[in-house]
């Protein structure tokens, strides 16, 4: 029976078998394989969920600390998860962590909040521009449009910053060509459905 310390690699090791182990050994109750998977992906969504709390909701979470929870409450629940590739679990993980976000700012929102004019001034939207908050919601729509490769690929490099060939393994592309073509063509579809959608 395969142990975590039998995986190679370490917190940096992206290999698909490496994750499907680490997270079949999780199901079964292995808190090695948990650890494993915590080091591995908790620099990942930190590095990620950095700035994607709004200034008021800073303050009532440490993004560290709500990326600890989220990777936690995900790895508690992994049974309801069903590991097709990395790319999928990498997706799960960032819905988890953006639900959570989400949380943290309806939390924050009904705090009130002291701002000064010269503070906020450059914050405010001009004419008909979206505001931060409405681009953000118009880039998910246009995102959950896509196919759930097309999604993940999109994620990982946009989102996490992954290398093409790295994307490829993840979302089973033939090689990191291919990988650049979708995450392109889901770009473009991408900005045409905020642009259909914010008009």
């Amino acid at each position: 029976m395969a142990t975590a310390s039998d995986i190679p690699g370490g917190g940096g090791d992206r290999s698909l078998a490496a994750t499907a182990v680490l997270l079949q050994l999780v199901r079964d109750g292995d808190d090695t394989a948990r650890n494993r998977l915590l080091d591995r992906y908790l620099p990942i969504l930190s590095r990620w969920a950095r700035g994607r709390l709004p200034g008021p909701a800073r303050d009532l979470s440490e993004t560290d600390d709500l990326v600890q929870i989220t990777l936690l409450r995900a790895l508690r629940n992994i049974e309801e998860f069903e590991y097709r590739r990395e790319g999928a679990f990498m997706a799960y993980l960032r819905q988890i962590l953006l639900n959570a976000i989400r949380d943290e700012a309806r939390r924050a929102a009904r705090r009130p909040v002291r701002l000064s004019l010269e503070e906020n001034i450059g914050d405010l939207p001009l004419g008909n521009e979206p505001t931060e908050h409405e681009t953000i919601e118009l880039y998910e729509a246009a995102l959950a449009s896509l196919p759930e490769t097309q999604q993940e690929a999109v994620i990982l490099r946009v989102e996490f910053g992954w290398s093409y060939p790295e994307i490829a393994e993840a979302v089973e592309s033939p090689s990191a060509n291919a990988a650049r073509m979708m995450v392109t063509r889901a770009l473009v579809r991408i900005a045409e459905g905020m642009d259909e959608q914010g008009s």
